[in-house]
């Protein structure tokens, strides 16, 4: 008998703490959502009733997201700089993933350290880092020999190199994880049956790791978007969406419109997300 209420009370307090943790997870979530949706020009209680002026309404003080041209300007920026990132962070991955499976070379334990390290770099280190170097390196080109190289500024290539810094060692972990699963006897069958390199590792190789390829491409996608730490010491005058709402917040305070620029991110972060676990369960070899 006291065993079986030691067996109960440890289930109720096994719930009640992963209720109370999803409850703190998403907690703020709902409420950022809720707020985006009040007839109220301040995201606050009382609840003023329902309104969907803050997404589709044309004209001041209630100024609709899908009016407020700063805000898609942002939108415009993060979705290029993400495409970019996770486009070239995926083809690198792909890359790390075949040489340190495939391939024994001096000092490749190290090597992969060094790949795995920016994941533990905070993000404001990397942004300053990066930052440093390349205006030394502009500000010595252009003092010393009179070429300005405006790339090297901040701007988006800045950017997109400071997230692809660490987003990278991302991808190459998702991919290195399904390359170590894969069997080279099938490489190894096509290439005795007279098929090139080539020809085995596009119509072989690449398609069972596309899974993997197309899950860490979301998975970048979504971490570029959300960047900040990193994005705030390198970006220019193309102010992607979190600049944007972080200059939006200090000058002028927490606004409805921010919230519904939230819940849209909730919504399309969620399918993406949701999108990377079906491409991987789906396309998986039992």
């Amino acid at each position: 008998m006291l065993s079986s209420n030691k067996d109960w009370g440890f289930l109720l307090g096994y719930r009640l703490y992963v209720l109370a943790f999803f409850v703190f997870l998403a907690a703020p979530l709902v409420a950022a959502g809720t707020f985006a949706f009040n007839d109220s020009e301040f995201p606050a209680l009382p609840w003023q009733g329902f309104t969907l002026d803050w997404f589709f309404n044309d004209s001041e003080p209630k100024l609709g997201v899908f009016h407020d041209r700063r805000l898609l300007r942002g939108v415009y920026y993060s979705f290029v700089i993400a495409a970019m990132v996770s486009t070239l962070s995926v083809a690198v991955g792909t890359c790390n993933a075949f040489l340190f499976v495939r391939h024994d070379f001096p000092a490749k334990n190290a090597l992969y350290i060094l790949m795995v390290l920016p994941l533990v770099i905070p993000g404001v280190i990397l942004g300053i880092s990066i930052l440093v170097l390349a205006s030394s390196v502009a500000n010595t080109l252009d003092d010393g020999y009179g070429i300005d190289i405006g790339f090297l500024r901040p701007g988006i290539f800045l950017v997109v190199m400071g997230q692809f810094s660490f987003i990278t060692t991302i991808t190459s972990l998702v991919i290195t994880a399904r390359l170590k699963k894969f069997d080279t006897a099938m490489e190894e069958a096509a290439l005795n049956l007279g098929a090139g390199r080539a020809r085995v590792l596009g119509t072989i190789t690449l398609p069972f790791l596309r899974p993997a390829m197309i899950a860490a491409w979301i998975v970048a996608f979504l971490v570029s978007f959300e960047n900040f730490n990193t994005t705030l010491f390198l970006v220019g005058s193309e102010s992607p969406l979190t600049i944007t709402m972080f200059d939006r917040m200090a000058k002028a305070g927490s606004t409805p419109v921010l919230n519904a620029m939230s819940f849209l991110l909730i919504l399309g972060s969620g399918g993406l997300a949701l999108l990377s676990v079906l491409v991987q369960r789906d396309r998986t070899p039992d």
